[in-house]
């Protein structure tokens, strides 16, 4: 009661402006999950965050998406914004190829471990698992129990990440998340006579269908499948399939590699065959056929999704971000204006699925993770911060981006006028977190990044039917041993080229000679 009463009075001192009035309303919406501090104003609070980067120019923006909600509901505490790595530390030095660069999650540890410890911290995924490792973070699930906590709204894709992260337990909680879906082009499949995609289905299921919907000759030509919406790397596609299966490259020591062997030949493959076929659309293909100009009275009309296959009808399916509902609005809304634009009918389905990996669909980010660090010294304060964060109410108000999900079911709709299955996009579980060894030996050896660089050109000549399958991964598997000889023996570089590399040289940065 004491809480409502002080905020009332923040509200009646600023009502002589209109942003005053707004910031009064969000006080009274969210009053409800805020516990608030002492009745005493005189006693103010500082509550540090830590992101793992920023800097003088990024902190606005920081503080606008993250704080200044919570800061102007709660008048007796300030926010300290620190970061892990502080852009503008490097801002004016010179470069040197020789300097060590720092590490992203020695960094964080220290933001964590130093003398002035941060309370929360913002992170990615990618780090959690590590941090809940080494014991950083505190564990909500008892302050979520205890504080009635409602986490039953959130969508069980999110808290089944963060849980996996956790082994089990909650240690963070996200207001938002990036998540993928299946697009598939209704006209295509009625036009093809084949049966449209549904939720749940495999890639072999996929695929087929794919094949069936196929058709048709160079700028003319319908492809089944995309792996995106701007056609990359075949090597990269084979990675974004396979994913789900956590293939291994090399050993737990990287001392060996692990790429000659049954699953690997299975999935190279199956991808390579996609591009042989012409199922999937190569960069060439986009750039050559993706719509340019549009003729209307002997004049050219400028196509603005140019080069976007999908929408130009061409593309059956294809998986994309849930970002990309914004652009097929925007064609929607283009073509009603010129009817020589195109704008498919469309929909979505969730992304397909392994055998091997049931429920499992990938391509869902929680990139805006907030915990509790272990030597928080307003750890109180920092639990209330992440309720407010992750509330009904601000989940609300979250709702209205057009380029994230909330994590809150119970506001997931379908954008204004729209009419597609949401529930794609966040009802398989996503990728196991990396195996925190597997990412302590890339940190340790940063050299092992190069060894995928013997994959790209190898698996193009297997496109190309210069090479098989099982000769291009055992090409792989030797020259990929002999460099982790390399690094074993020199781990942070430079590296000579290793012999029969195909004249590719990589040096310690990455470059090609």
């Amino acid at each position: 009661m004491e809480k409502k009463v002080r905020r009332s009075r923040g509200k009646l001192i600023m009502r002589t402006s209109a942003l005053a009035v707004t910031a009064g309303l969000l006080a009274s919406s969210l009053a409800a999950c805020s516990k608030g501090d002492s009745g005493n104003e005189a006693e103010r609070h500082v509550l540090r965050i830590g992101f793992m980067y920023s800097n003088s120019d990024n902190e606005p923006y920081l503080r606008q998406q993250f704080t200044d909600g919570y800061e102007l509901t709660h008048p007796n505490i300030d926010i300290e914004i620190a970061a892990a790595i502080n852009y503008d530390d490097q801002r004016f030095e010179e470069p040197d190829p020789n300097k060590k660069q720092p590490d992203p999650y020695e960094k964080l540890k220290e933001m964590i471990n130093g003398k002035n410890p941060v309370d929360v911290v913002v992170l990615e995924s990618s780090y959690l698992k590590r941090l809940v490792e080494d014991n950083l973070l505190k564990q909500l699930d008892p302050l979520i129990q205890e504080s009635e906590f409602d986490i039953e709204d959130f969508v069980p894709t999110v808290i089944d990440g963060i849980k996996d992260a956790g082994g089990g337990s909650i240690y963070a909680l996200t207001p938002t998340f990036n998540a993928s879906a299946l697009y598939y082009n209704k006209k295509l499949f009625t036009d093809a006579g084949v049966t449209p995609p549904t939720d749940g289905m495999t890639w072999t299921d996929i695929l087929t269908k794919a094949k069936q919907v196929a058709k048709g000759e160079g700028a003319e030509r319908k492809f089944g499948f995309s792996f995106n919406r701007w056609s990359g790397d075949p090597f990269w596609d084979s990675q974004t399939y396979s994913a789900p299966l956590q293939l291994k490259m090399f050993d737990n020591k990287a001392e060996k590699m692990t790429v000659d062997t049954p699953q690997w030949r299975k999935v190279w493959s199956e991808v390579a065959a996609l591009y042989q076929e012409k199922i999937v659309p190569t960069q060439e293909d986009m750039n050559n056929g993706g719509g340019g100009g549009i003729a209307r009275d002997e004049k050219a009309v400028f196509n603005p999704f140019q080069g976007d296959l999908f929408i130009s009808g061409r593309i059956a399916m294809m998986i994309g971000g849930y970002d990309y509902v914004n652009e097929l609005a925007r064609a929607k809304d283009y073509s009603a204006k010129n009817p020589k634009i195109p704008s498919p009918d469309w929909d979505v389905v969730t992304i397909p699925t392994f055998e091997e990996a049931p429920g499992i669909g990938g391509n869902i980010y929680l990139n805006n993770l907030m915990a509790i660090s272990a030597n928080a010294q307003n750890s109180e304060d920092a639990w209330d911060f992440i309720q407010f964060n992750n509330s009904k109410e601000w989940a609300k108000l979250k709702s209205r981006s057009t380029y994230e999900m909330v994590a809150r079911k119970s506001f997931l709709k379908p954008k204004d006028g729209m009419n597609y299955n949401i529930q794609a996009f966040y009802s398989l579980k996503p990728i196991p977190p990396q195996d925190i060894n597997l990412e302590k030996l890339y940190r340790e050896k940063p050299n092992l990044y190069q060894v995928q660089q013997f994959a790209q050109p190898l698996f193009q000549e297997v496109i190309q039917k210069k090479k098989s399958v099982e000769e291009a991964l055992k090409e792989w598997q030797t020259k990929g041993d002999a460099m982790l000889q390399k690094i074993k023996d020199n781990p942070n570089g430079p590296l000579e080229p290793v012999e029969g590399g195909g004249g590719v040289g990589i040096d310690v940065y990455g470059g090609k000679g």
